[in-house]
């Protein structure tokens, strides 16, 4: 099975934490699986321009990108945080290979808006690199960071890097691991199970706003790729990626209408 697996810089922010998660997803490639792995780092990007008098602004959750921002997003979420979870990885058994999307065009992208700086949308994704990788035992570990074919870069959100790595790999299914334990429906217990339409309701009904509007959204968007099933689960529980691989229902899964749960 192809699995692409989104973590969130909150993930990885602990050394445990990486190394429990590395050791996870690790098992999965050993167990004959090809696996990708797109990460976040939004918090240590926000610490990080703290400690140089660099003022974080925020318009509907996308971080304003100035040349200083984008200094950050190479030095911080392509150096650090992804070296840090590369070695993670080594030290699970496993054969990580650092990338971003500037890479052999993993995630090409455009700029989303001017008063934005350099925040990119995603427009398509090259996914032989990532392929290739995989097929012959590596494991692809993607930084968020986009670009096109002037040589721009790009600070991508790390939702919409996913899916649009998850679409150009080709990948069976993608687990977004985050820091809550599915998606909330209305009465505030965690969904089992959605579809595009039900998660269209819930953005309607206002009880799908902010970050997590903006991951239903991208969850659609992965379904129409080809994606075959989106799971949110917690990524703080133990074992959690050998369950969602193993088909136990953990978290929401997110399929297209009428599909086979």
């Amino acid at each position: 099975m192809k699995i692409l697996v989104k973590l969130g810089g909150t993930l990885l922010d602990t050394p445990d934490s990486r190394a429990r998660l590395a050791g996870e997803i690790a098992a999965l490639a050993a167990a004959g699986h090809q696996v990708v792995v797109v990460h976040g780092g939004g918090k240590q990007m926000t610490r990080f321009l703290a400690e140089r008098k660099v003022e974080s602004r925020f318009v509907n959750g996308l971080r304003v990108t100035s040349p200083e921002v984008v200094d950050a997003l190479l030095k911080v979420l392509g150096g650090t945080v992804n070296h840090e979870l590369v070695a993670a990885f080594v030290q699970a058994g496993a054969r990580p290979v650092g990338l971003s999307g500037l890479d052999a065009g993993t995630a090409v992208a455009e700029q989303l808006n001017p008063e934005l700086g350099a925040v990119g949308r995603p427009t398509g994704s090259d996914g032989r690199l990532m392929s290739l990788l995989a097929a012959n035992g590596y494991l692809p570990v993607v930084a968020c960071i986009g670009g096109d074919a002037n040589g721009a870069i790009y600070n991508v959100n790390a939702d919409q890097m996913a899916v649009a790595c998850a679409g150009g790999f080709g990948a069976d299914a993608l687990f977004f691991l985050t820091d809550v334990d599915g998606v909330r429906i209305a009465d505030g217990s965690t969904a089992a199970a959605l579809t595009p339409g039900a998660i269209a309701g819930l953005i309607a009904a206002g009880v799908a706003t902010g970050g997590m509007q903006a991951k239903l959204e991208a969850a659609t968007r992965a379904l129409e790729s080809g994606v075959g099933r989106v799971i949110v689960a917690p990524g703080q529980l133990p074992g959690l990626v050998g369950r969602l691989a193993a088909g136990e229902r953990v978290g929401t899964l997110i399929t297209a209408e009428g599909a086979h749960a």
